[in-house]
């Protein structure tokens, strides 16, 4: 019995079980290091806001937060405990190749401290791997809260300054931080998708998830973004689908949301395309809003055969002084097909673990995330940089995690 007590109690040689209970101090320096990472990644722009900061201070605040999310990783890790996952030694490989690529940018202060971001962040990520797996989806939960913050404070500004909040061709913006549109609309899709799923498989209550819903759902509506909500709807076709035989609410939900669906089509698909359109031409909106035009330019570029392997170094993510808007496009400019690569691994990566993963909630959740992030990517950037996109594939990640149990850091 004495042999067993390290195991049992988390201490000495033996690891804890995936279950074992956090003190609520180390669940706090967790939760803190998640939110620091999402605060790094929330790029504050120059544009009006409720409580206006000069561009310098907020750029600190954002940029600055990763290395707060390091020091927390350090104090709740402090033997710098890492778990084993191809996931982050993907990212590894990508944030190598930035950095190298960095050495040789015509913007080479930038690139490098865009590339020494992207080193820090991932290695936040690594310290954090040890609580990958956990069977109370601790990363889940404390992602969710961090996303409910963000869009607390969307609310906020709408409320206060509503002229302000929709002053962007009527989208919802937040304005008390800055966040665009399709920001605003990524965090209430996670945030909807993840709470449907989660009461599907009875894991919260109805009154809980539906606030919930309806909260995610106002702003989401509100952004006018196109891509999150079909984002939502194939990811959550997805989870579904891989919950159908287990889950009695599951199958009654799918077919009252699809028989509810379709007559809802028909009866509003007037207003519904008006709603898409955005006041948009049919050319305008099959030129994704002009992007098709920069992702023109990026094809008939020409540039020597090191920096169409490589890149050349992390940007802005624009092209001739326009957004490329786009997770690919950007990161052949910026890393090259390495860096498309590597991205198109992981994402492979996360599908295939889910196939083989247990049925259950997990792999519903995980689903979800990958294929809003794969649907995202097409006209969003973030999946090859720091970005809530890869917060959204870490989560997937620790939620597909199982089979080895990390020592207590």
């Amino acid at each position: 019995m004495s042999a067993l007590r390290p195991v049992l109690t988390g201490r000495g040689a033996g690891p804890p079980t995936p279950d074992v209970r956090l003190g609520r101090r180390e669940r706090t320096l967790v939760g803190l290091a998640w939110g620091a990472l999402l605060l790094n990644v929330l790029t504050y722009a120059d544009t009006a806001t409720v409580v206006p900061l000069p561009t310098l201070v907020g750029s600190a605040l954002t940029q600055g937060a990763v290395l707060v999310a390091l020091l927390l990783a350090l104090v709740v890790n402090p033997g710098g405990v890492v778990r084993p996952q191809v996931f982050l030694l993907l990212l590894t490989v990508l944030a190598i190749g930035a950095s190298a690529a960095s050495l040789y940018s015509e913007f080479f202060l930038s690139a490098t401290f865009r590339a020494g971001r992207m080193v820090l962040f991932v290695a936040v990520l690594w310290l954090l791997s040890t609580w990958f797996g956990r069977r109370d989806m601790l990363l889940l939960r404390l992602h969710r809260t961090a996303l409910a913050v963000v869009m607390a404070t969307v609310y906020l500004g709408a409320l206060v300054a509503p002229g302000l909040a929709f002053a962007f061709q009527d989208r919802l913006a937040g304005v008390v931080w800055p966040i665009p549109p399709t920001q605003v609309a990524h965090y209430a899709a996670v945030l909807l998708g993840t709470s449907l799923l989660l009461w599907m498989c009875r894991l919260v209550g109805g009154l809980r998830a539906g606030l919930m819903v309806l909260l995610s759902l106002l702003p989401l509506v509100a952004t006018h973004t196109r891509t999150a909500v079909i984002g939502v709807l194939l990811g959550m076709v997805v989870a579904s689908l891989s919950l159908l035989l287990g889950h009695v609410r599951v199958r009654r939900t799918l077919l009252v949301a699809g028989g509810g669906g379709a007559i809802a089509a028909a009866l509003f698909i007037s207003p519904l395309t008006v709603w898409l359109l955005r006041g948009q031409s049919a050319d305008e909106a099959n030129k994704l809003t002009g992007r098709t035009d920069v992702w023109s330019a990026v094809a008939d570029l020409e540039r020597p055969w090191i920096e169409d392997l490589f890149g050349w170094g992390l940007s802005d993510q624009s092209f001739g002084g326009l957004p490329i808007d786009s997770s690919w496009v950007a990161t052949y400019v910026d890393q090259g097909w390495l860096g498309v690569g590597v991205q198109a691994a992981v994402l492979l990566l996360l599908l295939l673990m889910a196939v083989v993963h247990r049925p259950g909630p997990e792999r519903a959740i995980a689903l979800f995330l990958v294929v809003y992030c794969m649907v995202a990517s097409v006209t969003e950037t973030g999946l090859g940089a720091p970005s809530v996109y890869l917060l959204d594939l870490a989560v997937a990640a620790s939620l597909l995690t199982t089979g080895w149990r990390a020592r207590q850091p």
